[in-house]
């Protein structure tokens, strides 16, 4: 089914000059999720760059990751910046198609193509990544998209490795689990993810700590070129925060490349 949006773009002043960095704004009215959803995303400075797509938590809004922290790294990047676009996935889709809404079509089918039209990226250097559920989100997509993306990561992922431990909401049953485990998909299939990089870290006293642990060891044991810490911290954006420069640094590197993914 071919995407319907309307797009408002709306270009505001730099959120942090110094930083030469530009907030871009724009609406998607989704097809997919029924409604119209707020997309932020960061332009670091001039010329095409990569496109890094990041999924908010839980209960998150777009520009919850847009810290201090963030614009710094981006500053510090230079050229290598890529633009960051962080997807409004509502309050607890997990970015998966279900019952209430198809968020991960509205991911791949709407927001991914209005970033191409709308913002100066290229088209064949595209990562995913997100925090908490949105960890989650962009290791399924990365999944069900073999190709498309350069790199994936999850900070701090939502992984569960059996339905009866999920979170309430975060699945509309246990057949919808298991059309979305990461995990069984990890231990499953040799060379999961193909040769695409992947990132998964996780706080010390993260709640979540053992079903990521549990998905690294299954990735590593199948051959999966996976980069995993874990450092002190727990659950929340502190721990993201301190984090951060890391990610981007990460994911730039991984889109250097002049081609990654299948445009």
């Amino acid at each position: 089914m071919r995407a319907i949006w309307t797009l408002a773009l709306v270009l505001a002043a730099a959120a942090a000059p110094a930083h030469a960095a530009t907030n871009v704004s724009f609406a998607v009215k989704s097809h997919y999720a029924g409604r119209t959803l707020h997309e932020r995303a960061v332009v670091p400075g001039p010329g095409q760059r990569p496109l890094l797509l990041w999924l908010h938590g839980r209960g998150g809004h777009p520009g919850d990751v847009f810290w201090p922290q963030f614009y710094a790294e981006l500053h510090r990047l230079g050229p290598r910046a890529p633009v960051v676009l962080e997807v409004d996935g509502g309050n607890h889709g997990y970015y998966h198609d279900r019952r209430s809404a198809r968020w991960g079509s509205y991911v791949m089918r709407e927001v991914l193509p209005a970033a191409v039209r709308r913002l100066p990226v290229d088209p064949r250097r595209v990562a995913i990544a997100g925090v908490s559920l949105g960890g989650f989100g962009a290791l399924d997509l990365a999944r069900l998209h073999p190709g498309r993306f350069c790199a994936a990561g999850g900070h701090s992922p939502a992984i569960w490795t059996r339905a009866g431990s999920t979170a309430p909401g975060a699945f509309d049953s246990a057949a919808d689990f298991a059309r979305h485990d990461v995990y069984r998909y990890a231990r499953g299939h040799a060379h999961p993810y193909g040769r695409m990089p992947l990132w998964i870290d996780r706080g010390s006293r993260d709640p979540f700590a053992p079903g990521d642990s549990a998905l690294v060891s299954a990735l590593r044991a199948h051959g999966a070129n996976v980069t995993s810490h874990v450092w002190p911290g727990a659950h929340n954006g502190a721990y993201w925060r301190a984090h951060i420069a890391r990610y981007l640094r990460w994911y730039a590197e991984r889109l250097a490349a002049s081609t990654c993914g299948s445009g």
